[in-house]
């Protein structure tokens, strides 16, 4: 579904929700209330300026009696064979967050990657697919890319553990590429970027990775991932406490010159040894 007709059928979506909640006579506070969401996400369904997860979609059809039309609405319109189910929901709230924090301990996150990088990620994870896959796969990859271009663009703070740098992925010449695109964005302030150096040891997130998302009016988001599932959280409680744990990893890092530097340097070494073969 190209990406016009997807928005067409969110709004779809919106106007079908705010008609049977009307006819039902509840206010957006009040069915917000029995879905456990707040009258402000009711509204953002609605105006399709947000886009419920399908386990909201499913209690929005109990409250409302509606025979699992907005379970299947949902469902068909997250059904992206680009993204992972599980990730497809991210996708829609990277583009609309005012700020994005994240933490990468082995790989180069995927807002940040090239086209050739992106590539070799997704042949490492699928060696017997055609090309065409991926080929879509690393095109949606540049495609979320695009939201660091605007000129609405959230504010883009990341952390990558030294790990990433040393990790040959596709090998010299590719990561020599890929840093090389990470320095330009830091010096371009597209983004923040900042490194924890082996020799910070024991970090605070030794379990993997974390994103955080702000927006201008709803409470911030957490997503972690493992190798094949990915989990929101809107759980202030859980979300306040994973944001401390990105502070911790914050106090630990290199200063951005010096991270870019670091950076600079391993691409350097990454040339040399590219031009040596």
């Amino acid at each position: 579904m190209a990406n016009g007709s997807r928005q067409a059928a969110w709004e779809f979506f919106g106007a079908e929700l705010k008609r049977r909640r009307e006819d039902a006579g509840l206010s957006q506070s009040a069915l917000g209330t029995r879905v456990f969401v707040s009258g402000g996400y009711i509204g953002q369904f609605e105006q399709a300026i947000r886009k419920p997860q399908l386990d909201v979609a499913e209690r929005i059809d109990e409250v409302l009696q509606t025979d699992g039309i907005f379970e299947r609405m949902c469902r068909k319109l997250i059904d992206d064979r680009r993204y992972a189910d599980y990730f497809a929901a991210v996708v829609e709230l990277e583009a609309l967050a005012t700020k994005i924090c994240e933490f990468a301990p082995t790989l180069v996150p995927g807002l940040l990657q090239t086209s050739a990088y992106a590539r070799a990620v997704t042949l490492a994870a699928n060696p017997f697919v055609a090309d065409a896959y991926v080929d879509e796969i690393v095109a949606a990859r540049l495609e979320r890319a695009g939201i660091l271009k605007d000129a609405a663009r959230p504010e883009y703070w990341v952390v990558l553990h030294e790990n990433v740098l040393y990790i040959p992925v596709g090998g010299p010449e590719i990561m020599a590429q890929q840093l090389d695109h990470l320095v330009t964005l830091g010096r371009e302030r597209q983004a923040m970027v900042a490194v924890l150096p082996y020799a910070a040891g024991a970090h605070a997130s030794m379990g993997g990775s974390l994103k955080f998302l702000d927006f201008e009016d709803a409470p911030p988001t957490l997503y972690t991932e493992t190798e094949y599932s990915g989990t929101l959280v809107d759980e202030p409680a859980v979300v306040k406490h994973a944001l401390r744990t990105y502070d911790l990893l914050r106090v630990a890092v290199l200063s951005p010159e010096a991270s870019l530097s670091l950076i600079e340097s391993a691409a350097e070494d990454y040339r040399r040894c590219a031009s040596s073969t």
